[in-house]
């Protein structure tokens, strides 16, 4: 059995559908009536389904027919999108991308990225927000985001994992002299803990116990809505804090932060890019999530 073109007369079923006949269609195709019903004839031969309702002056789809045109207009979106992100690949790009992240991370990982990503663009412009909330996802203005954790409410968007990092439960070295280092989950209630804001980051810790992942709620000592003053609060011995590993990598390099409870380590956190789903993505959008892709690809959000 010969193999069968799944695209043949696809593009004359769509431009037949959206006209009020075939006359129609055939003027806008430059093709002849008679062209335009034999390929609707052999793809409803093909598919073993009618297509369209016929009268002498209109054409109406039929249920089948409708189902088909949506799959089709997709199909067709999809091809012209690729396209379009090909033919850009190598043409200056021009326009602005809003870009939202989270504070530290954003400022510490993301920035020199993008820095990097938009210098061959000149005219490309970045908006560039900072934010630790977690309520809303993705802002309507917003182009791409970088969130950490788990998604929810991802329906209408479309969603990349860049890395996934390590927990790491710290405090200074200050604060551990004064206040003992805590060696079991139980004893971090005689402790002074840094977390976050119902609207920042989490309240809550996310642990291994004996190998299995495990949530524990620390004392609220203090709330912080900001990752970066966390970072701050914690080196500056107000109490213990649990970040992710780039957030305070730096610090653990240089003594101002000690890890502790590390026999509870090895709970990671997923670091994700989101953006809007749409049939067309913008060239200079996709260049940017194409970049960080890259990025990330390279190890450089790890």
């Amino acid at each position: 059995m010969k193999d069968v073109d799944p695209l043949a007369g696809i593009s004359v079923f769509v431009t037949a559908a959206r006209s009020d006949n075939f006359t129609q269609a055939a003027d806008r195709m430059g093709l002849t009536k008679s062209a335009v019903g034999k390929t609707v004839a052999r793809l409803e031969q093909r598919l073993g389904v009618k297509l369209f309702h016929r009268t002498t002056r209109l054409t109406r789809l039929t249920a089948d027919g409708e189902a088909y045109l949506a799959a089709c207009t997709l199909a067709l979106e999809e091809i012209t999108a690729a396209q379009a992100a090909l033919s850009s690949s190598n043409r200056v790009l021009n326009g602005r991308v809003h870009i939202d992240m989270p504070v530290a991370f954003g400022r510490r990982v993301v920035l020199p990225a993008l820095i990097e990503i938009a210098r061959p663009h000149p005219g490309l412009q970045l908006s560039l927000t900072f934010t630790d909330a977690t309520s809303d996802l993705l802002q309507e203005d917003v182009d791409i985001a970088i969130r950490f954790g788990t998604l929810k409410d991802t329906a209408h968007l479309v969603a990349r994992r860049l890395a996934t990092q390590p927990r790491v439960i710290c405090a200074s070295p200050e604060y551990l002299r004064d206040h003992g280092e805590p060696t079991t989950l139980s004893e971090l209630s005689a402790h002074r803990c840094v977390v976050g804001a119902l609207r920042g980051p989490p309240m809550v810790w996310w642990v291994k116990d004996q190998g299995v992942e495990k949530r524990v709620t620390p004392p609220a000592s203090h709330q912080i809505s900001d990752g970066e003053a966390m970072v701050d609060a914690a080196a500056r011995g107000l109490g213990l804090a649990q970040l992710p590993l780039s957030m305070v990598r730096e610090h653990l390099g240089d003594g101002r932060l000690r890890s502790v409870l590390d026999a509870y380590a090895g709970s990671r956190i997923d670091i994700h890019a989101i953006w809007p789903k749409r049939a067309h993505l913008s060239p200079r959008v996709r260049y940017i999530v194409d970049g960080l892709i890259a990025c990330a690809a390279q190890g450089r959000f790890d």
